[in-house]
């Protein structure tokens, strides 16, 4: 489990700060952020911020202690790593009771500065970079937020799609029953996705496409694709009664019917080019998955 909380005993008076990096043997930058986030109380259950001076009795810390499954990098550099994801593995823990998800091994492998450039969904599978130090991390999320990547997906979508498509759709969170949702709204904010075929399997009336997202909204390719009324194969979330998704998010729903009901076992979305220019060198990536080839 990469969260364990951890007990020390305190001494002697010292600032809670101090003591994390004399006692706890913490970066000073990892104490602050602690504090920051809540994760450092004392024997009386309260939340410790910067200053505190600790006087008796114990603390408690909230620790992140990565562990590894042996996924390795594709591609390394001092500054950056590229990792090539498989779906159904989730890139950051979502609760302390998260076991295992794809910062253990940015973390295990490259230590505590190293972190998520980016993100994808737990079930799309394909290319994600992880910065290995603060320098490459404000460099490389000022690139993402400036929209200085090239990032193109593959993705199965149900019946045929013949001709490219540049979808204009603005993206806002669902007033539905899911919260988890998201949805094409004259509200939401800009969103522009570009679709091209590749190719079409009339036994199946299902379409591989190319889709290359210009804007980085959550969930922006399966919202606009589902607009479209193309919903990608093996979605479990949209385009679906809601009863099902809120069965599926609550582990309800067996593999089998998920098949039945959604046309796969995982979201059929694939992340599997990336181009970016850093530090006046050009890389281009291309996944080593195949999907639906």
């Amino acid at each position: 489990m990469p969260y364990l909380l951890k007990k020390y005993v305190v001494i002697e008076s010292e600032r809670v700060e101090n003591f994390l990096v004399n006692v706890v043997k913490l970066s000073q930058a990892m104490s602050i952020n602690l504090l920051q986030k809540g994760r450092i109380i004392d024997h009386k259950n309260r939340r410790l911020q910067k200053g505190k001076v600790l006087k008796s009795g114990y603390i408690e810390v909230i620790i992140f202690e990565p562990i590894t499954k042996g996924l390795k990098p594709l591609f390394q550099t001092e500054h950056f790593a590229l990792f090539d994801k498989p779906s159904g593995l989730i890139v950051h823990p979502v609760a302390r009771s998260t076991q295992y998800t794809l910062l253990d091994e940015i973390r295990y492998q490259f230590g505590d500065e190293a972190n998520l450039v980016h993100r994808i969904d737990a079930e799309t599978s394909g290319l994600i970079l992880v910065s290995k130090n603060g320098y490459a991390q404000y460099i490389l999320q000022d690139m993402f937020v400036k929209k200085a990547f090239v990032k193109k997906y593959k993705a199965l979508v149900e019946k045929e799609l013949k001709e490219d498509i540049l979808i204009d759709k603005k993206i806002t969170t669902s007033n539905g029953l899911i919260n988890l949702k998201m949805q094409t709204s004259q509200n939401g904010k800009d969103s522009s996705t570009l679709i091209r075929p590749i190719s079409y399997n009339k036994t199946k009336n299902q379409t591989l496409v190319e889709a290359i997202p210009y804007t980085g909204r959550q969930h922006q390719i399966r919202v606009h694709l589902d607009a479209l009324s193309h919903r990608i194969v093996g979605d479990p979330i949209y385009g679906l009664d809601e009863n099902f998704v809120d069965d599926f998010l609550n582990n309800k729903i067996e593999n089998s019917e998920r098949i039945k009901t959604t046309g796969a076992s995982r979201l059929m979305l694939h992340a599997y080019y990336l181009e970016f220019t850093f530090l006046d060198r050009t890389y281009i990536f291309h996944s080593k998955q195949e999907f639906c080839d």
